[in-house]
């Protein structure tokens, strides 16, 4: 998620605090007057702007004898689409708690050294449904190449899963959000689309044959980040900023314009797997509109116009996915290659934007809406 490196690494830092900071005063404020994006600027950006690293996807840690930085992440586990969908499968949510703090390392370029966790369960959990969880979240750390090294475990009156993801990027290698300029290029690395093709399926939008419908369940089910592709980006030298899209591509494009004060210019004939052009086709949701979903874990990355095929050609090595879907100008907004500016749907924790798993109707009503391309 967007913030939560901010939130989680930088406790030690507020003893160090300057007092001539200036902080914008909200005292007669709640936080969901505020929304996600004005806490970053008006509360936390003032405490925290000195910090390496602040805004980024991982937080930095330090810098160990063998000189790559340390990096962590902390993430809760929402309520699955999936499981609203009719697949309650704790094996699932186990699944998804680890693949949102690993998507995170990816996208600072880092190798995971492991997960801590941290969960709250009612009295009345069913032991065999814990353990379905934690087989979920331990099939998903041994899929990265990593696994869970501890964590706390408590009783509540609700279930609240959280995370930490410890990862060390190569010396002077890490990724983070500034570095991107005009004329970059904007790769979306994996394949989006898979978990809201389930839904459109799920929703009788798109009918599939079996094995086909199979496969987008599947898809939807085990979502992996793109860890391999984080590191591949991270030693290559050629990838100036990278994201991780969590909120969606709206979001995760938005964000990366103002990091480095950019505007961007979308594709819109975006390529998606033939499955998936098959559930556009039927549902009449635009194959640019499915991309731009979240849920997939995919990476965003700015590379020079230069280094495209190159970038591509080395994440091609390891059967991963990439497609251009945008270049950064210098100015502002997000245009779409037709002209006008994009209005893309994103979400923004403390606002009526964020996912709470209660909303499933009204996300699906903006995708089949089609607005971002009106």
């Amino acid at each position: 998620m967007i913030y939560n490196a901010v939130l989680h690494s930088l406790r030690a830092t507020t003893s160090s605090l300057r007092p001539d900071w200036p902080i914008m005063s909200h005292s007669h404020d709640a936080l969901g007057d505020l929304g996600e994006r004005k806490i970053l600027t008006d509360v936390l950006q003032p405490r925290y702007r000195d910090t390496v690293g602040f805004g980024d996807d991982c937080a930095v840690l330090g810098t160990p004898g063998s000189g790559g930085e340390l990096v962590a992440t902390t993430d809760t586990c929402p309520t699955p689409l999936l499981s609203l969908l009719g697949h309650r499968d704790m094996f699932d949510t186990g699944w998804l708690l680890a693949t949102i703090n690993l998507s995170d390392l990816a996208a600072a370029g880092a190798v995971p050294f492991g997960l801590v966790t941290n969960y709250t369960l009612p009295r009345s959990t069913p032991v065999a449904e814990f353990e379905r969880m934690l087989d979920g979240v331990d099939a998903c750390a041994a899929a990265h190449g990593t696994n869970v090294v501890g964590g706390d475990l408590r009783d509540g009156e609700t279930t609240q899963l959280s995370a930490t993801a410890i990862g060390q990027c190569a010396p002077g290698r890490r990724l983070g959000r500034s570095g991107a300029a005009a004329g970059d290029r904007l790769l979306l690395v994996g394949s989006p689309g898979y978990l809201w093709a389930a839904a459109l399926v799920a929703g009788h939008q798109a009918t599939l044959p079996a094995a086909d419908a199979a496969v987008v369940l599947d898809r939807a089910r085990r979502p992996m980040a793109q860890l391999a592709a984080g590191r591949l980006l991270a030693e290559s030298g050629l990838a100036h900023a990278a994201m991780d899209v969590s909120d969606g591509l709206f979001a995760t494009v938005r964000t990366l314009c103002e990091t480095n004060a950019v505007g961007a210019r979308m594709v819109t004939d975006v390529r998606l797997d033939p499955v998936l052009a098959s559930v556009c086709d039927q549902s009449g949701v635009s194959r640019f509109d499915l991309a731009a979903t979240w849920g997939d874990w995919c990476l965003l990355v700015a590379v020079g116009a230069a280094d495209v095929t190159a970038v591509t050609a080395k994440l091609a090595t390891e059967s991963i996915p990439a497609r251009v879907v945008g270049t950064l100008f210098d100015g502002e907004g997000i245009a779409l290659d037709g002209g006008g500016p994009w209005h893309g749907v994103a979400q923004e924790r403390f606002s009526p934007r964020s996912w709470h798993g209660a909303d499933l109707d009204r996300w699906m009503a903006d995708l089949l809406g089609a607005a971002s391309l009106a």
